[in-house]
């Protein structure tokens, strides 16, 4: 959400800034709407120290006996007034909060120009590709030649896009969980902490996924709430409504949720495998700042996020979202992308995002300097630590042998009982 009072003291920048974004939208008439509202506000308020001062008259020419009907006239116009100005108002205010609600944040200042993925910058590599004696398999063919993997029954079960895995593929998943919160927690300095799946229309509003992105919500209409799409969601709600001790910032949480995405519009994009599916596994990383801090903390957040795939072993690189390809609610994005050899290149397996005080004011989460200070809005912030069934695909493909086994990343052995590879017993 955007202060109003900010786009009205510069409305060309936020003109240019949605022009870069690519968003259609006209700020003029948010700020005609504005200064009608404020006009009206004006209004009522003379109104009503109109209809005081000559109510005090009234009493005084009851008091002395003179006739008051003119008097009473004027005040029962003006009553009958008021209301209709009152509602004008509340009318004004609910378009323009619904007109706030579906306008994107603004880019940061270094955010690139771009149109759409194809702008978006390279800002670092690591690793080298793995290069094979052999022709490497898919996630999903190693997947189904261990019987490990079987989306067939996961359809009959929900759906297509769901996936069912047993054994050795189930614990290596579950491993990675743990390794993911171990490393967060014990190295990286974030707080675990376990959250609802099921949320509220204020939640999600309060993160930017409503009005916006309802269409990719799975709704549970009877109850009116939501599958959350991302731990993201009621991580950041933590403290909706709350005002922080400055001593607290920045607070870094880090949590593993199963994730829910109806992925509206999608379909016929990468339907084999684990890579885009309606339910996943992912552990998230949230971070609430300070505003002159929250750059630095972007980038430790992506650095933490990084560490993950470095300890790992599996190649990778961070790339600098464009202006075009910014989500709705952040400022400034690092998508970090796997190497998948199955496509020959890289994948997303965790975005990195900046928010600023965007979420801040949808939730009203504010912080005092100190104790005679006025609030101000903290920055709010959140990568994925990482996605865990696209990193279970990530180590079945760059880790597969030649005699159709996959062997475990060191890091990963103590969680999966000291095994070397994945299809031993």
């Amino acid at each position: 959400m955007h202060d109003l009072k900010k786009i009205r003291q510069n409305p060309e920048i936020f003109k240019e800034a949605l022009k870069k974004r690519g968003f259609d939208y006209d700020i003029d008439h948010l700020l005609e709407m504005d200064e009608k509202r404020r006009k009206l506000i004006a209004e009522a308020q003379i109104l009503q120290e109109q209809r005081n001062k000559l109510s005090k008259e009234i009493g005084f020419l009851l008091k002395e006996k003179k006739d008051a009907n003119e008097v009473i006239r004027k005040v029962k116009e003006i009553s009958n007034r008021i209301p209709e100005i009152e509602k004008e108002i509340e009318e004004l205010e609910a378009k323009i909060s619904q007109d706030l609600s579906q306008i994107p944040n603004i880019p940061a200042e270094d955010v690139p120009f771009g149109k759409d993925e194809n702008d978006n910058v390279v800002v670092r590599t690591w690793g080298e590709p793995r290069k094979f004696d052999f022709d490497p398999l898919p996630h999903w063919e190693i997947g189904r030649i261990s019987g490990l993997y079987d989306p067939e029954r996961a359809v009959k079960i929900a759906k297509s896009r769901f996936v069912l895995t047993y054994g050795a593929l189930a614990e290596l998943e579950r491993a990675l969980i743990n390794f993911m919160l171990d490393q967060h927690t014990k190295v990286n300095g974030y707080t675990e902490v376990m959250v609802p799946y099921l949320v509220n229309e204020s939640t999600m509003y309060g993160t930017g996924q409503l009005p916006k992105f309802r269409d990719e919500l799975f709704i549970c209409e009877r109850d009116n709430l939501y599958l959350i799409p991302t731990a993201e969601v009621p991580v950041t709600n933590l403290y909706r409504e709350e005002i922080l001790n400055i001593d607290d910032l920045p607070k870094k949480f880090v949590s593993y949720t199963a994730c829910f995405r109806r992925e509206a519009g999608s379909y016929g994009k990468d339907t084999k495998g684990m890579i885009r599916v309606h339910q996943f596994n992912k552990v998230e990383l949230v971070k609430f700042s300070l505003p002159e801090k929250s750059y630095e903390e972007l980038e430790s957040l992506t650095n933490d996020a990084e560490s993950i795939l470095k300890i790992l072993g599996l190649p990778y690189r961070v790339i600098l979202l464009c202006t075009g390809d910014l989500g709705f609610s952040a400022s400034k994005t690092y998508d970090i992308e796997v190497w998948l050899p199955s496509y020959n290149g890289y994948k997303e397996i965790s975005s990195c995002s900046n928010f600023e005080d965007f979420q801040a004011r949808r939730m009203n989460i504010r912080f005092k300097r100190d104790r005679n200070s006025k609030p101000e809005f903290v920055h709010t912030l959140n990568g994925s630590g990482l996605a865990v069934g696209r990193t279970v695909a990530a180590i079945l493909e760059n880790y597969q042998t030649k005699d159709g086994n996959v062997q475990i990343p060191e890091a990963l052995r103590e969680y999966m009982k000291g095994k070397k590879y994945l299809f031993s017993n």
